[in-house]
């Protein structure tokens, strides 16, 4: 138990950058633009650091760090609302049942409707860990951490929460539902219309992309097979947001055809299931509970795993875990089991 999670401050740039330049493409909330993870963390600061209690358009970047060498093994991020400043998009699979008398046959056909539908809800996203640590759990307190912020903060977010994972491409990057779709409007080919959307916004969406909507029975099978599929690699990031309630409901990615899950944010597990305690005596015998606690308001957050027991409304942690987090006796916590 070396690595805490923590509120991202401007000076981690550069480690934000040497994560980002790790992702492989298609990641639009860690592009691996200098200038864009500046401005990401500029956006963050201005988020912890503003008053009142509401839902606003704000970022919070958050790093995992590692204490005992101060290094930076990864990164998540939450949004406290969707589709302030610019429309959020998604495609919404919907059914068209036709029938023809003459033929005595029905017919269904599944279509792409662009569509607002999101706009208001909080999300999660940004979640990267370095490759070499992807083991001990850390994904996991990187993805989880998220949901005790917003526990603490619970005014600042919205009533639904979702999450877009990133669709099917190919080694080169390529994505064959954006070739089959924006590709033709657009002239670019996914990593140039990704890396456009991470520096300036969807607007050209809004601009160029069709209105009407499509019949995908006319898209190429490459394209067909990928909608709605995560990439092989966020596989084990939807499973964590399925254990954590979220749910697809026939929302997908513009750009790559991949799922956007949902879920109410008072009934994410992780949400529901936290609680507060004050922190009691040191924890120091055999065995312990697992579990993931969290002190700290906005900028000053921090979460960890930790063992510790958890009796009558107190919670008695390991020696580590206070010194991780920088806990007295007497301190209120939240935690909620692993």
């Amino acid at each position: 138990m070396t690595h805490r999670i923590r509120a991202a401050r401007p000076d981690d740039v550069d480690a934000l950058y040497d994560l980002a330049k790790l992702t492989g493409g298609g990641f639009t909330n860690l592009p691996a633009d200098k200038a864009t993870l500046e401005a990401k963390l500029s956006r963050s600061a201005e988020g912890f650091s503003r008053e009142g209690e509401g839902q606003g358009d704000d970022l919070y970047v958050f790093m995992l760090e590692n204490v005992e060498t101060g290094q930076i093994r990864g990164t998540c991020q939450v949004f406290g609302k969707v589709g302030v400043k610019q429309p959020f998009y998604s495609y919404r699979i919907s059914t068209l049942t036709q029938k023809s008398a003459e033929l005595d046959r029905m017919f269904s056909n599944k279509l792409l409707t662009l569509c607002t539908d999101l706009e208001g809800s909080s999300e999660v996203g940004g979640l990267f860990l370095h490759p070499a640590e992807r083991a001990g759990g850390l994904g996991m307190l990187l993805a989880r951490s998220r949901y005790l912020f917003i526990k603490q903060h619970r005014p600042r977010f919205g009533a639904r929460i979702l999450a877009e994972l990133r669709g099917v491409m190919d080694q080169a990057g390529h994505s064959p539902f954006w070739d089959a779709i924006g590709g033709r409007f657009f002239g670019m080919t996914f990593p140039e219309a990704d890396e456009f959307n991470a520096v300036h916004g969807t607007q050209f969406i809004a601009d160029l992309f069709p209105k009407s909507p499509i019949y995908v029975s006319m898209l190429p099978e490459s394209a067909q097979a990928v909608i709605g599929q995560p990439h092989p690699t966020g596989r084990a990031a939807l499973k964590m947001l399925q254990r954590e309630n979220f749910v697809w409901d026939c929302y997908v990615d513009i750009f790559d055809g991949g799922p956007t899950v949902v879920a109410p944010t008072d009934q994410v597990k992780s949400v529901a299931d936290a609680e507060w305690y004050r922190v009691e005596d040191e924890f120091s015998g055999e065995g312990g509970d697992k579990m993931m606690v969290a002190t700290g308001r906005l900028e000053n957050f921090m979460c960890c795993q930790a063992v510790g027991r958890i009796e009558d409304g107190a919670i008695r942690l390991s020696p580590q875990a206070m010194e991780i987090l920088d806990l007295e006796i007497g301190d209120r916590v939240l935690a909620v089991g692993r």
